[in-house]
């Protein structure tokens, strides 16, 4: 599947609680409230050096205690994930830090635009449900949101960590426990929201927050007047 072209709004600095939007094909804007404390990777740059340069300051204020070669990796590694970024479609990528019961977590929220099989038929949620099921990709749930309805998957993918991020300096597999959420719209596209978090401590955390982001999704047609989707 192919993302449909999009523009989105954004910025590359930590703020208070903000509304996000994004438009997509024929017209249909999405937005969402994301919480205070995300960090935002730039999605608007004139060209490679600039996105670079937008990287880099976002790494010295991700780390701001780490020496000017571990941030320089981690902006190269946030940069390596722009090829995956566009083949999955994803418009907006943040990641936050915080302590949970004294421990260090950290949680990635993405959100993105695809095509919609064109099988789907006159059921969307329930074509998206019954495919995920089939994929087995964890516990697949439909729901009625505010903006129309979805389906939720929670589960656990295998991962690596960049070596610039562990002790041992080397590469190390990590698993990620996620929550996916998939919104069909009626233009045929599907909006997906993901979080995700390699920290067990931080789960109940940033599920509650996840669930906020997602109830604060809103849809709207090109003259700005509220949509909700069938179903």
């Amino acid at each position: 599947m192919n993302s449909p072209e999009a523009r989105v709004q954004m910025t590359t600095e930590t703020a208070e609680a903000a509304q996000r939007a994004l438009t997509g094909s024929d017209g249909i804007e999405v937005r969402w409230i994301m919480p205070e404390g995300f960090f935002e990777l730039p999605f608007e740059a004139d060209d490679l050096d600039e996105l670079a340069d937008q990287l880099v300051a976002l790494a010295k204020q991700a780390l701001p205690g780490a020496d000017e070669e571990v941030q320089l990796q981690y902006a190269a590694m946030c940069a390596a994930h722009y090829d995956e970024f566009i083949e999955a479609g994803v418009q907006y990528a943040g990641f936050v830090n915080t302590e949970v019961d004294g421990v260090r977590c950290t949680a990635t929220v993405n959100v993105s635009l695809m095509d919609l099989d064109e099988r789907a038929g006159r059921n969307p949620a329930g074509f998206l449900a019954t495919t995920m099921r089939h994929l087995g990709l964890g516990q697949v749930d439909e729901v009625q949101l505010p903006c129309g309805p979805a389906v939720t998957c929670v589960g656990n993918r295998a991962s690596n960590v960049d070596g610039v991020l562990t002790q041992s300096g080397q590469d190390e597999p990590i698993w990620t426990s996620f929550i996916q959420v998939q919104i069909p719209l009626s233009n045929g596209t599907v909006l997906v929201l993901e979080m995700g978090t390699p920290t067990v401590e931080g789960w109940d955390v940033f599920s509650a927050m996840f669930a906020g982001i997602v109830k604060s999704v809103r849809l709207f047609d090109d003259s700005g007047g509220p949509l909700v989707m069938p179903g």
